[in-house]
């Protein structure tokens, strides 16, 4: 058979697509990227879409389309599930993709894995990247997974920076902290501060005593359920731990939403003024 893999996000490398193109390749199967321009033709085509908001224009009937691009339920057949990541098909791909767990403990209400993945329970995909540099571990909340020991013994193990893409503050002990400090990282240790109503200030303290603060970064959900001196206070609270914030915005439908996601995530923009000085009138951002 001669397989098409769409990829409506191209910039991504898509690890679903990694493993229907390694399922196909070891059925004998001929595997290649989809092209809607050179309308190649193909015995299956496969699209695959990680955001509702990325266009479906050229998404055919006759594809077998998914992702939660698609529907947030959407899931592989078990068979393609279980089958390893072909690297190949992102031949600038550098990192190799890891799961310990899937799912998460907690069920907020602006986020959508407890509805695609359910309940945590441990995982192990440790399918390695031949050409990778580093690991990136997918984990939605890493030390929530009861193994994480077996884990980050596995990864100490490769001897490969790690870049940790989900990790939960509120649950960190201070042996977690420590074998978080002891790795070499890709970029930094990302945690997120999404609800103003959660008082992070006691473990910020003591978190700071186990990690240097800048190996730490923390995504700020704005636009969601906060006002605009709560995103302040919480941005500038982990300023004042020398922990830099990655601002998410829910929507950027106001001026402010636009405003001070530039302002943040620009770096220079948030050392060299304040947000005050940054965004007028001050009048909106008093609300």
């Amino acid at each position: 058979m001669k397989i098409g893999l769409y990829n409506l996000e191209p910039k991504i490398n898509n690890t679903a697509m990694m493993k229907v193109s390694r399922f196909h390749k070891d059925r004998g199967d001929t595997v290649e990227i989809y092209n809607h321009v050179l309308r190649k033709e193909y015995n299956k085509i496969y699209a695959f879409s990680l955001f509702d908001f990325t266009p479906k224009k050229y998404v055919t009937k006759d594809m077998v389309s998914g992702g939660t691009g698609f529907d947030v339920k959407s899931k592989l057949p078990p068979e393609i599930e279980c089958s390893g990541l072909d690297y190949s098909i992102f031949p600038d791909c550098k990192t190799s993709y890891i799961w310990f767990s899937r799912g998460c403990i907690r069920n907020c209400s602006f986020c959508i894995v407890r509805e695609k993945e359910g309940l945590i329970k441990p995982s192990w995909e440790t399918h390695l990247n031949p050409n990778g540099e580093w690991i990136t571990v997918c984990d939605n909340n890493f030390f929530a997974n009861p193994n994480w020991r077996e884990a980050i013994k596995w990864l100490k193990e490769q001897n490969q920076k790690v870049d940790f893409q989900g990790i939960d503050i509120r649950i960190l002990t201070e042996e977690q902290g420590r074998n978080l400090n002891s790795f070499k990282h890709h970029k930094t240790i990302k945690f997120a501060w999404d609800n103003p109503k959660d008082d992070l200030i006691p473990k910020l303290k003591k978190i700071v005593k186990w990690i240097k603060p800048y190996k730490l970064m923390c995504y700020v959900l704005v636009g969601f359920n906060s006002t605009p001196k709560e995103d302040l206070n919480r941005i500038n609270t982990l300023w004042s731990f020398g922990i830099h914030s990655f601002v998410m915005p829910y929507r950027k439908d106001t001026e402010y939403l636009k405003k001070i996601t530039r302002w943040v995530n620009r770096k220079w923009y948030f050392k060299s003024c304040s947000f005050e000085e940054f965004y007028k009138p001050l009048e909106e951002i008093k609300a």
